[in-house]
């Protein structure tokens, strides 16, 4: 089981680097600069995505609080907790270089758009819940008190996704009624940037949740360990 594990893992990074390789290929080499903004437009390629598969990660944080609080499997909370870190990290790719694409567009770092303002809310709660996590002394009521967080923070992702349509902003409307408001060689683009950073969570994820089980059974080791008698009271030595 172990070595099938190990090979679906090694495929899955195979994929990942493939899919990669190809979607900077398709943005520095490919993909048309746009009439307006010029060069500066590429950075959508990696803003877009980041977003996504921050939402992506944050669902699956949910998903897996949710299912652990109703088996309680110390598995599950080895995945919410490396899908709400990952969520993090992508959630900050997408403030950064969001900011990035502001300055010479907009003519600002930062403005209190809708869009923005929920993105920086929703990374904050994560954030906080993370840190949060750390007070709490028992590894069960780490999980069960995670599980609670990541499962009420997500109601604040779609929204940040309706963000665009709920109120006025200066964000565009990509998908509308009629389709993607995207060139066929932008929206292959983009399209390949989404699949190669989902298959990339994908990976660090896997990885990241193979070290959080055994972070989970050394520390539950420990604590046995721990109960035993010592060897001056004529317990093991």
């Amino acid at each position: 089981m172990s070595q099938r594990r190990d090979c679906r893992l090694f495929v899955l990074i195979g994929l990942s680097a493939l899919s990669m390789a190809a979607s900077l290929w398709l943005v520095f080499g490919y993909v048309p600069n746009e009439q307006i903004m010029g060069p500066v437009q590429r950075i959508f390629y990696f803003h877009v995505p980041s977003a996504w598969v921050a939402f992506l990660a944050f669902l699956v944080a949910a998903a897996a609080g949710l299912y652990y609080l109703l088996r309680f499997d110390w598995r599950l909370d080895a995945v919410q907790v490396a899908s709400a870190e990952l969520g993090v990290v992508f959630s900050t790719i997408a403030l950064v270089t969001g900011s990035l694409w502001a300055r010479p567009i907009w003519n600002t770092w930062w403005t209190w758009d809708p869009r923005l303002t929920t993105t920086l809310v929703m990374w904050l709660y994560y954030v906080a819940a993370s840190m949060l996590r750390g007070l709490v002394e028992t590894p069960e009521r780490q999980a069960r008190f995670s599980a609670v967080l990541y499962i009420i923070g997500f109601v604040n992702v779609p929204l940040v996704f309706l963000a665009i349509r709920l109120w006025t902003t200066i964000h565009p409307v990509l998908f509308t009624s009629s389709g993607f408001a995207l060139e066929p060689s932008m929206l292959l683009t983009l399209g390949m940037s989404v699949l190669a950073l989902t298959l990339l969570y994908a990976c660090v994820l896997a990885i990241r949740v193979r070290v959080g089980v055994l972070e989970t059974e050394i520390s539950t080791l420990q604590r046995h360990w721990s109960t035993l008698p010592h060897a001056d009271e004529g317990g093991l030595e």
